[in-house]
């Protein structure tokens, strides 16, 4: 990648954040000629001029749109309209203004959030359109979605170049550890080392543990936007995945595990379980982009935690991260 990489002039909008973060070491490394990484404090992307502004000064070539305002289902439940919005407008002012500015290519990273509630699993792409997202996911998943919508009519109007990327549930080192905006493993990673810290004989969880999830390690997420901003160009929104379904319920025992947490595991049902399953279809970006996840999903997880015990301070710092 450092060849295609080393004349290119790169905006990561998001880049303070968990998955920038990590797209902005990976770029790092392939010695672009410039990158840009600022935060919502220097441009505020949920105005046009905001967006317009930071194009300007910057003058990419390549923009890798991760901003974001997230949260796990807590989040959601309490902020629904806020994320709506939030990243209804980031996505619009950010495709615009690109256009505008002729941008030569724009990767833009959706959410699985924006699947049907009831979706075969695994999930292909082509499912998207096929019914409503799950309740507690839907604004923030809906107005991803309308960047595709964007994208993809901006292409056959006027010719942008924009490509639409859908990684599973992210995870590892450097994730959101405040309970406000944690998703589920940061949460249950706390949640038991608080317990063996306290010398708790009990947990207790969300919703039934029946649930099923995909993870996917960030930095394998990285490599795969990267990988796509290289060698795609087509209209087709794509899945980033790992090809590893696990029940909730699973993975809450191999994190008490590598935590050390011994007691029970009790689970509030009156607590909502979120989408019944997720899981995606990968396949879709091996045969365009090469990409393929790399980080076997125990070794990640152990990394995660890790990280946490070592950085509980950083992790646990903010409230709401910046987009």
């Amino acid at each position: 990648m450092g060849g295609f990489w080393a004349d290119k002039r790169v905006l990561v909008t998001g880049g303070t954040g968990f998955l920038g973060q990590a797209v902005c070491r990976l770029l790092d490394r392939q010695g672009p000629a410039l990158m840009a990484a600022p935060s919502s404090a220097d441009y505020d992307l949920c105005h046009a001029e905001g967006a317009r502004r930071l194009l300007a000064d910057t003058r990419p070539d390549t923009v890798i749109h991760l901003a974001a305002r997230v949260g796990g289902i807590g989040a959601n439940q309490q902020r629904p309209a806020d994320l709506y919005l939030h990243n209804l407008l980031m996505g619009t002012n950010v495709i615009e203004q690109c256009r505008q500015a002729g941008t030569d290519r724009l990767v833009v990273v959706g959410t699985i959030c924006s699947y049907p509630k009831f979706t075969r699993v695994p999930f292909s792409e082509d499912s998207l359109w096929t019914g409503y997202p799950e309740e507690t996911n839907a604004p923030y998943g809906v107005a991803k979605l309308a960047q595709l919508v964007q994208l993809q009519a901006n292409r056959e109007q006027h010719g942008q170049q924009g490509i639409y990327l859908m990684p599973t549930n992210l995870y590892g080192p450097g994730d959101k550890f405040h309970p406000s905006v944690s998703h589920v493993i940061p949460a249950l990673i706390k949640k038991c080392v608080d317990a063996v810290e306290n010398g708790d004989d009990c947990i207790w969880v969300w919703g039934t543990g029946t649930a099923s999830r995909e993870f996917l390690y960030v930095d394998d997420a990285a490599r795969g936007i990267l990988l796509a901003a290289e060698h795609y160009r087509g209209a087709a929104p794509v899945n980033l995945g790992a090809n590893q379904e696990i029940a909730v319920k699973e993975l809450v025992e191999d994190i008490a595990r590598i935590t050390g947490f011994t007691g029970r595991i009790e689970w509030d049902a009156s607590k909502p379980d979120g989408q019944p399953r997720r899981g995606v279809d990968a396949r879709r970006a091996k045969d365009l982009f090469g990409f393929e996840a790399s980080i076997p999903f125990a070794e990640g997880l152990r990394r995660t935690c890790e990280w946490y015990v070592a950085n509980r301070h950083v992790a646990e710092s903010r409230e709401m991260p910046d987009p």
